[in-house]
């Protein structure tokens, strides 16, 4: 699996998992999923993922997320 495609399924677990915490526990996870929409809304534009630097390190190889 591409580097690309690891950071939408990392970044959509993590929503999903934000969202059912804040309704089953508290509601302040919700500023969770602020944050992991945040990155990626600054990820489009910016093109810096702390997360896609991390997997590039661990051996994840580059490709084309949509091809």
């Amino acid at each position: 699996m591409s580097t690309e495609r690891l950071v939408i399924a990392f970044a959509g677990a993590f929503i999903l998992i934000s969202l059912a915490l804040s309704q089953i526990h508290n509601p302040n996870w919700l500023w969770f999923t602020a944050f992991v929409g945040a990155n990626l809304f600054q990820a489009a534009f910016t093109g810096f993922c702390p997360l896609a630097k991390i997997l590039k390190k661990l051996g994840a190889k580059s490709g084309n997320a949509f091809s």
